[in-house]
């Protein structure tokens, strides 16, 4: 299908949405929809089972997850309507899911605003919500102060003028994202795919070099720990805790976002930080105050930091000094220990360290247990022949898994770019879903 734009356009009288189709209708968007508010109490779930639609669940997977009713903590909204979801909490990430009632209790997190599609299409709904424009609205009102805890009006999401096509219209319109965007989906999860393939040769490479040496030749003994197997015969095996510092991050106030804490000349590392980097954190987005020091730690300069919440045993190296929550440990390395080479060690750890994980949590690494995981350690010249060969072999994964994740940057843009050409009109799918 050609796409091409409508024979012609007004003027929506609405600063961020421009020029729109002469037909559609300029409305506030709870003429067409209705907010949704029914909180209940998890002392009052009978069951022992709810389908959760909680924020960490949407983000992950794009829908909600069966729970323990025990497990809730706090009250929630029930769901018992389709409905579109849209998250008040950090608006630029788009929290956003379709939510249907299922054959268990059906709850969501109170973060959430539900709305019901009583005179328009559901799906229409769900993507003009989440398209790049209402983003972009959100974002300009968010009201919290720290930059990790942003929130909106719930009327901010729930009532704003926008341009509506027919119900046709919409029906066409939702047939064509939804036909485009699983396509790209697919597109993505494949590069996904590729990028999980690629990690997994760069650790077989690192974890061969870090436990095994360079001289294929070399005499082996038995190290006498399972993860570890044999290793050369001149190497030792220590304690985490006997070859570094370990220092653990702090945060010692609730609630985290009190902005009495934020917004000064100390950064401030998040487990997100550190995961989304590669060797090197050299970004941060949050930092905080001189009180915000006082209840938080610093790591110095050249530290490697490791989560042990969220995403387990991610590390990296600090380019700079930092403050930590609880839910990152630092590790610095005696006399002996060459810094990079221990980064490559906790890689090729990583899977030792998730097995030290909690299962019936969400996962939180134990300090102690760390401290006590055996590493392989050879003499100082050996530990930096493997830093230089491992550096020198990495490179070109290194390489191929940037211009992967560079291409699905690119093709994220366009589907968000897709969503906010349909709905606002810029294209014109009159009749797409009577082709398909």
């Amino acid at each position: 299908m050609r796409l091409k734009p409508y024979p012609s356009y007004k003027d929506s009288g609405i600063e961020w949405l421009g020029e729109v189709p002469e037909q559609w209708e300029v409305k506030r968007i709870d003429s067409v929809t209705d907010y949704l508010r029914n909180q209940i109490n998890p002392d009052n779930i009978e069951s022992d089972l709810v389908f959760h639609y909680s924020i960490p669940a949407v983000q992950e997977t794009g829908t909600g997850q069966y729970d323990l009713t025990e497990d809730v903590e706090s009250s929630k909204q029930l769901i018992t309507k389709n409905a579109v979801l849209i998250s008040k909490l950090n608006p630029r990430k788009a929290t956003i899911c379709i939510a249907e009632p299922q054959d268990e209790v059906t709850i969501c997190s109170s973060e959430f605003i539900a709305m019901e599609a009583t005179k328009c299409n559901l799906k229409y709904l769900y993507y003009l919500v989440n398209s790049e424009m209402n983003r972009q609205r959100l974002d300009a009102r968010v009201q919290s102060v720290t930059r990790s805890h942003q929130r909106v009006y719930p009327y901010d999401i729930y009532r704003f003028w926008t341009a509506l096509p027919s119900k046709t219209e919409q029906l066409s319109i939702a047939a064509f994202l939804d036909h485009e965007t699983a396509r790209i989906d697919a597109l993505l999860q494949k590069k996904e795919q590729m990028i999980e393939l690629l990690k997994e040769k760069r650790i077989a490479l690192i974890t061969q070099a870090v436990t095994k040496g360079l001289d294929t030749n070399v005499k082996m003994k038995d190290s006498g720990i399972e993860w570890l197997g044999g290793v050369p015969e001149n190497w030792t095996v220590r304690t985490v805790k006997t070859a570094t510092q370990i220092i653990r991050g702090r945060f010692n106030f609730r609630p985290r976002n009190d902005p009495r804490f934020y917004d000064g000349d100390h950064p401030f590392i998040q487990t997100g930080d550190v995961s989304q980097s590669s060797k090197y954190i050299v970004a941060y987005e949050q930092t905080l105050n001189e009180l915000g020091l006082q209840i938080s730690r610093e790591f110095p300069k050249g530290t490697l930091v490791m989560t042990i919440a969220a995403n387990i045993a991610d590390v990296a190296l600090l380019t700079f000094k930092a403050c930590a929550p609880d839910s990152i440990v630092g590790f610095i390395p005696f006399v002996g220990v060459d810094l990079d080479y221990l980064y490559f060690v906790f890689i090729a750890m990583r899977p030792e360290l998730i097995k030290e994980a909690p299962i019936s949590t969400q996962g939180n690494l134990n300090i102690e247990r760390v401290g006590s995981i055996y590493m392989p350690l050879p003499d100082t010249d050996a530990q930096l022949a493997i830093v230089s060969f491992l550096e020198r072999n990495t490179v070109a994964i290194e390489s191929l898994l940037s211009t992967i994740r560079q291409s699905i940057s690119l093709l994220q843009e366009y589907r968000s770019s897709l969503i906010h050409s349909a709905v606002t009109g810029k294209i014109d799918l009159r009749g797409y879903h009577e082709e398909l």
